[in-house]
């Protein structure tokens, strides 16, 4: 099941330096909501925190709450990686494990989560990640090959794949698209429109293009200036966002009048 996140009063620090600042926002299940602002601003630094990536950097943490399914993530008993299996995550650069084929960069999260098994439950596994992540009609038959021999966008959907495998709730993506071409962008816009029926997807997006076509909600991040931590200015639906923000800050940014 898709899963709704609350997150409430989050601040991010770097050490004694405070990135992010009293963020608190409800992220709607089986819907695509979208990061935008200026670089800077901590989008990325606050996407990593919802599934406790924030804190593998040495003197990283969080203050406040991420509650999924009335469970704080940051709770004392619980295991960042278990967080790390329910909310999966895709990078702005397509990252597949280089020496690994196809096939094993898809399975290569469940083998960690269980050791053992069958080929066949392998196999469907992989069919299933790779349809679902609209890539398997061009690879099925070479899923041996190296993953680092395919295109660009398909290395953004074979990593896609690989974060689905694991079947987890919630899929975060930071700029998906920055690094791939106009025809690789639109089919992973496809593909996430697709995903956010089995998926609660969180993207961070420089192009306000994109988080304006594929998104049902919009946040908003700004900071005062350099050194400052950045905010949550804005949180509203998405066309609302676009047509008629609450802040004036969002409008200069949307039009373009700064960042």
């Amino acid at each position: 099941m898709a899963k709704r996140i609350e997150v409430s009063d989050l601040n991010i620090y770097y050490g004694d330096f405070l990135a992010v600042e009293g963020v608190s926002v409800s992220i709607e299940p089986r819907s695509i909501t979208a990061l935008i602002g200026p670089s800077g601003c901590g989008k990325s630094t606050f996407l990593r925190s919802i599934n406790r990536m924030h804190e593998v950097l040495p003197g990283a943490r969080v203050e406040g709450k991420v509650v999924m399914d009335g469970q704080d993530l940051y709770g004392a008993d619980v295991d960042p990686v278990d967080v790390r299996r329910q909310i999966g995550m895709v990078f702005q650069r397509p990252n597949p494990f280089p020496t690994m084929s196809i096939y094993d960069n898809v399975i290569a999260g469940n083998r960690l989560n269980s050791k053992r098994m069958r080929k066949s439950e392998a196999d469907d596994i992989v069919e299933r990640s790779l349809r679902g992540a609209n890539l398997w009609n061009e690879v099925k038959d070479r899923l041996d090959r190296p993953g680092a021999s395919l295109s660009g966008g398909q290395q953004q959907r074979l990593c896609i794949a690989r974060a689905i495998a694991v079947e987890p709730d919630v899929l975060l993506m930071d700029e998906p698209c920055s690094a791939l071409d106009p025809i690789s962008t639109l089919a992973i816009e496809d593909l996430m429109t697709e995903l956010k029926e089995r998926f609660t997807i969180v993207i961070v997006t420089h192009n306000m293009q994109q988080a304006a076509r594929v998104s049902e909600s919009t946040g908003f991040f700004n900071l005062n200036g350099v050194g400052q931590p950045g905010r949550l200015i804005e949180f509203n639906p998405t066309g609302k966002i676009f047509s008629n923000p609450d802040q004036k800050a969002t409008e200069d940014y949307i039009s373009g009048r700064f960042g």
